[in-house]
């Protein structure tokens, strides 16, 4: 969330440990239990992989292309 707050990226989070339905949302969409889930517009990214969180936010024109 910081990283996302950092780069002024709008988002909506969701507590799994809090929600079932948000669990089962996060499992279905990833294929696994790892969290975080991060769904850039239907681009599934689990874990906190900076990388690959980056190139789905210039992808998707989120973030400026450096």
């Amino acid at each position: 969330m910081h990283y996302l707050d950092g780069l002024k990226v709008k988002y909506t989070y969701k507590n799994v440990d809090m929600n079932g339905d948000d669990l089962k949302a996060s499992v279905e969409k990833s294929g696994q239990t790892g969290i975080p889930v991060i769904d850039l517009d239907g681009t599934i990214i689990v874990g906190f992989d900076r990388p690959k969180i980056d190139a789905a936010l210039k992808d998707k024109k989120l973030i400026p292309v450096s």
